[in-house]
């Protein structure tokens, strides 16, 4: 009975590793906020509360970090040899884009951050997920703005036409990213279209920021949420964490390129949307029935 036992944890170890993967590797990259739908998933398959979910769902996008680090490897060598001092100008200009959008997303993001953990844990669980519904609705209409700006035609800015003005814009952005519902990849990318930011290019650097917001975000979860990280690992095992970060990284890898590839595509509009309402319509229903 014992070894059946364990088997079956192990099967559901498995299970929790391979849904979570694949929700944290699709989610990512789409202007849905992944750690909004960890947040959905990990609170009905391990029912953690609203707070040990918000901080699994910042932990577990270590494996899109993975991913990304993978992906823009070239543009990371670039950023090592300006702090050499072996970097050219346009690798010295990459270098300050991350570093002052870094420095206003962690001014803005970290505080909120704190905020939400501290606050959101006794509260009826309905009431976040009516936030998370709404944000993710204003994301939609934030990105349907800036695709029609991007229609306009003219010139679209590269990073070399870009000053330190829009690096802040930007990393103001991201640190409200830090918010349960809003889309890191959504926002910052949107911010960069509103900028008059070339699409390609917006798409490049939100997502060669994402490395170090989110890098610092699973740094600051670890400390500030050890308890709550350390009860969701247990849950999902250890195992599991391995697979989900396995199948994250993978799923990632192919989107990321997929992605640059069609980002221009209005149908994610209509799907943040959507997923936004169903946010809505679930918290009703959860602050209705007293869900905690």
């Amino acid at each position: 009975m014992p070894k059946f036992a364990l088997l079956a944890v192990s099967f559901q170890h498995v299970f929790y590793g391979v849904v979570l993967g694949i929700v944290q590797g699709i989610s990512e990259w789409l202007p849905i906020s992944s750690k909004t739908q960890i947040i959905i998933v990990s609170e009905a398959l391990l029912k953690l509360n609203f707070s040990q979910a918000y901080a699994f769902g910042l932990f577990m996008e270590i494996g899109t970090i993975s991913a990304a680090i993978i992906y823009f490897r070239k543009e990371l060598w670039s950023l090592i040899k300006v702090i050499i001092g072996r970097g050219n100008k346009l690798e010295w200009m990459l270098f300050k884009y991350v570093l002052v959008s870094m420095v206003f997303t962690g001014i803005i993001g970290a505080p909120l951050y704190l905020v939400v953990d501290s606050i959101t844990g006794s509260y009826n669980v309905g009431i976040p997920m009516v936030l998370v519904g709404a944000v993710l609705i204003i994301d939609a209409i934030v990105i349907k703005y800036a695709r029609k700006r991007e229609a306009i035609p003219g010139n679209r800015k590269k990073l070399e036409q870009m000053g330190l003005k829009d690096y802040a814009v930007v990393g103001i952005a991201q640190g409200i990213a830090a918010l349960p519902g809003v889309s890191r990849s959504g926002m910052t990318t949107s911010t960069l279209l509103l900028l008059n930011v070339d699409t390609s290019e917006a798409f490049r650097l939100s997502f060669i920021d994402m490395i170090f917001a989110t890098s610092s975000a699973v740094a600051l979860t670890l400390v500030a949420s050890r308890a709550s990280i350390s009860s969701s690992i247990a849950l999902v095992g250890g195992s599991g964490i391995a697979i989900s970060i396995i199948i994250a990284t993978i799923i990632s890898l192919f989107l990321i390129d997929f992605l640059l590839k069609i980002a221009r595509k209005s149908s994610i509009i209509y799907l943040t949307a959507g997923l936004g309402v169903i946010a809505i319509l679930g918290g009703i229903l959860a602050a209705i029935y007293g869900v905690v």
